[in-house]
Parts: C-alpha cells; structure tokens; sequence
C-alpha cells in the first residue's frame, strides 16, 4: 500500500515506504512578471536545458529604465535540500525585498531536489547555475539583463539553511576551478551565509544541542537527502565545521557574513562556522549578526516583522559596502573573535 509512510518530517513533508514523496509546503509557485513588485521586475531564464532547470533574475525597474550596472546577487533557496523552490511566494516576496534594499541584480537558482534526485545532484546543477551566470562576464551571455546590467567585479554568493550550505561549497569549489576563463581568481566578492545548515553526529561544542531525540531527527533529514553518504552527518558536505579533515581556508571570496537566530537549533553550528574560518588561515574578514529571540529562518517565515527588516537591511549593506548598525535590542553586527 502506498499510504505506509517511512519518515514523517510535517508539516514539510512526508515519505512514503512505497518512496513517494508528497511535498506539505514550498510547492505553490508565483509567476515572474515585467509588472513591479517592490520595485522590482523579474523573468525566468533556463540555464540547463537538458535537465529543464531555470533561475528567476530580479531586476530594480529603474535599472532596466537608465541601464545601469548594479552589484550581482546569485542566491539559492533553503529547505534541507529537500522542499521549497525558487518560484514559490517565500523565495520570490524575499528576493523582491533584498533586491530593492540592495539596488543589485539577483540570480536565484533552482536546482534537483532529494529524494529523487540525491545529493551531490543539487550541488552539480547550483555549479552548472554558477557557471551559466558567469558565461555573462564579457557582456555576451544568452541573457540580456545580465549583459546589460551585471556589474561582474561585485559579485555575491547567498542562501539560506541549505542554500548557504550550497553557497559555502561553492565558493570552496570557485577557487579551485575557474568559474570563466576571463578570471584571475574565484570572481566571487563576498558571501552571506543565513542560517546555514551545517551539521555533525556529535555536539559541536559544549553549548550545542545533546538532546537524543532532536539529534537523531536531524540524522535521518540527511539520510533523507544524501542516502549514500557513508558517514553519515559526519559527511563533508554537512560536516563542515567539526571534521578536523575539512580545510576551509581557501575560501574564494574576500568577505563572509553569516547571520545567526539565537533560537536556531543550528546556532552553534553556525557561531563555530565563523570561528574556523578565521582560525583556518584564510585572508577575508567574517561579521557575524545574532538576531535575539528567533528560530531558523523567522524572516522568511514572518517577513513583515521588524527583525526580518533588520536582518533584510544588513543583508542590504553587506553588499552595497556600507556601515550598518543592528538595533539596540539584538546582539551588534561584530567582528568573530572566537571567542563565545
């Protein structure tokens, strides 16, 4: 019988021992349009034909009216690899916002999702998005508005939970293998991690989670996503921060902010983040911002919410390079010392 389920993981989703699927949210799609929304315009472009896979590129309306070249923006989605894309209401109303806050040109990707299509699948079609944007470089590219308008020596990596994971290792993966063949370096300026979802079989540190039930929970969410992972959570994809193995320090971007919710579940994971890197070696300069009082992801769940506001106006600044102070009821954006 169809109806047997195997893993329960609602309100997300649910699979079946018959190995369905049936996706319980992220699934309802909004339109692109040349209407603005949020000041904004958009359209969606394939970059992988073979595969059928698309990104969404975000336009200010006013750029597309002066032509003038803005700061790129490449942004992929969260979910744990598994629900959500980048047409749905969450992703589209986000990018609106960050986009107009931004003033840039955004490029959020859609890619293959687990279970039926494991990981590293959605690794490789974020490589193959990255290397479509790139082909855009020398103002040829097979889309106009990144010909016209993608201003290529300010370029930003970001993601939330599992796009930031994805963004992590791209960016790893950028500095190893030329993303065009116009580049001296990885091409990538900065990066901004937004609860990233890393994490490992046992306690990142003496503040993380050792509840058994909680841990075991996430276990089985990779398991879900990456099956032939033989070891498990301590697999490098996911094991970033505590596997000694895992050499960050060629990180391939000169900054890297990475936003943290006290309440996240992944927070010390990702405080640990920020603090191997800067031990590792590795050149660039970390921020860190810790929103008080909030879970993972509260901004995209409660868009309208001050904090959402504040977390989208540093998310702004980071990458129009300016000073920004956080409010005075949330820990300040600061420099990770390694000390917590």
């Amino acid at each position: 019988m169809d109806s047997e389920i195997a893993y329960d993981f609602s309100p997300a989703f649910i699979i079946y021992k018959s190995g369905r699927i049936e996706r319980l949210t992220g699934e309802a799609i909004v339109q692109s349009s040349l209407t603005p929304h949020n000041g904004v315009v958009s359209k969606d472009v394939v970059y992988s034909p073979g595969e059928s896979l698309s990104v969404r590129v975000f336009l200010p309306e006013k750029a597309a009216k002066t032509g003038e070249k803005l700061p790129l923006l490449v942004y992929f989605h969260g979910g744990a690899f598994i629900i959500e894309t980048t047409f749905s209401p969450t992703y589209h109303t986000f990018l609106t916002t960050a986009v107009s806050a931004s003033d840039c040109i955004a490029v959020s990707v859609d890619y293959r999702r687990p279970p039926e299509h494991p990981i590293p699948i959605p690794y490789e079609d974020s490589w193959t998005s990255l290397k479509w944007v790139f082909n855009h470089i020398a103002g040829c590219g097979p889309e106009n508005w990144l010909n016209k308008h993608a201003d290529f020596s300010k370029v930003f990596v970001a993601g939330d939970s599992a796009g930031a994971n994805i963004t992590h290792h791209m960016t790893m993966r950028a500095a190893k293998e030329k993303l065009s063949p116009h580049l001296s370096g990885s091409g990538i300026s900065g990066i901004i991690l937004v609860h990233p979802y890393f994490w490992s079989k046992t306690p990142v540190d003496d503040k993380d989670t050792t509840d058994v039930t909680t841990r075991s929970r996430s276990e089985t969410l990779w398991k879900i996503a990456s099956p032939s992972s033989k070891d498990g959570v301590d697999d490098p994809f996911i094991n970033v921060v505590q596997a000694e193995s895992v050499d960050i320090s060629g990180l391939g971007c000169g900054k890297v902010l990475v936003m943290v919710a006290e309440l996240d579940l992944l927070v010390r994971q990702d405080w640990c983040y920020a603090a191997k890197l800067e031990r590792s070696g590795w050149k660039g300069e970390v921020e860190v911002m810790e929103t008080e009082g909030e879970k993972h992801v509260f901004h995209l769940k409660n868009p309208d919410s001050e904090k959402a506001h504040e977390l989208v106006k540093k998310f702004a600044s980071f990458i129009k390079g300016d000073i920004y102070l956080s409010r005075s009821d949330s820990k300040p954006v600061k420099k990770h010392n390694g000390k917590f």
